[in-house]
């Protein structure tokens, strides 16, 4: 499999396994997804499906050293008492005694305890906790060896720059909603600049049924583009689009259930030739499918590519 190097020295897979929604079957899809060959594999604490993923680890019998692992801080945990105890607490459930990247899921903080959505009057409770404080706190982990690599995901440019000024370790990933239909090609080759690994989540788009019709109609992989630069290599539009991705040399993270699919999408391991990556650079519409603008106390993405979807 393609490999991307951290700034960290590490590597990781270019395709991942992501474990969002259907907590109740994903012990049995990351099995089989390490069955199939995968040896990255996303969650998050706000998944519920840390457990699983542990459970379906250990199942595997693949050691630990050869799997990438990446769990999430979740935003009720921001203060930066709170963030290693949460990452205690994630490991606690993965049956694991490290993970390989830890990232700020959001950079939105709210009420600390227990509640994932703690509300007042039917809205989010925001609390004034800066992102530079808590991110400051994930770098003391590091020294713990709880987490090897730490990182961001949903934060905007001025967001990851504030970061870069203030804190002493770069992070070593930002993990984004990037596909064809919403490139970022500005952004992206900025995180290049500054040693940052780009990750690709919702590298399908509009898959996810939360995300209904949103900007537009049509599905993503049903793009005429990408089915037509599948049938050149033998492969079909959905792993084109994770091709797109691993081409960058970013990773990419898709998701399913399925034995057939999950196998299917690691054939997304392979180079497309720079005229089919023009092809898809030119059907960039700029559209956001996961915005949670708004429902979380705050607006994302404020200076990044169509914010509203």
């Amino acid at each position: 499999m393609t490999k991307a190097k951290l700034n960290t020295g590490a590597e990781i897979p270019a395709i991942g396994f992501g474990t969002w929604q259907d907590a109740d079957s994903q012990e049995g899809a990351v099995l089989e997804a390490i069955k199939a060959g995968y040896r990255h594999i996303d969650t998050a604490h706000i998944y519920g499906t840390e457990k699983a993923v542990g459970g379906g680890i250990k199942k595997s019998g693949v050691p630990r050293k050869e799997l990438f692992v990446t769990t999430k801080l979740w935003n009720n945990k921001h203060h930066p008492d709170d963030v290693e105890g949460a990452l205690d607490k994630s490991l606690g459930e993965l049956g694991l005694d490290y993970v390989d990247l830890y990232l700020i899921h959001w950079p939105v903080a709210w009420k600390r305890g227990e509640e994932l959505f703690p509300k007042q009057n039917g809205q989010i409770v925001v609390e004034n906790i800066d992102l530079v404080d808590t991110y400051k706190a994930m770098e003391k982990l590091l020294k713990t060896g709880k987490t090897k690599a730490i990182g961001v995901s949903n934060c905007s440019k001025a967001e990851v720059e504030r970061i870069l000024q203030n804190a002493s370790v770069v992070p070593a990933v930002h993990q984004m909603e990037c596909h064809p239909w919403l490139q970022q090609r500005e952004f992206t080759e900025w995180h290049k600049a500054k040693g940052i690994h780009v990750t690709h989540y919702s590298p399908f788009g509009n898959q996810n049924s939360l995300y209904g019709s949103k900007g537009g109609t049509g599905k993503l992989i049903e793009d005429p583009t990408l089915e037509a630069i599948g049938k050149q290599y033998g492969k079909n539009s959905a792993q084109v689009a994770l091709a797109w991705g691993v081409t960058q040399g970013h990773s990419v993270l898709p998701k399913s259930k399925t034995p057939s699919r999950i196998k299917s999408n690691l054939e997304g391991d392979f180079k497309l030739s720079p005229s089919d990556m023009e092809k898809i650079y030119a059907i960039n519409r700029k559209i956001r499918f996961n915005d949670s603008s708004g429902e979380f106390g705050r607006d994302f993405f404020e200076d990044l590519e169509d914010k509203t979807g």
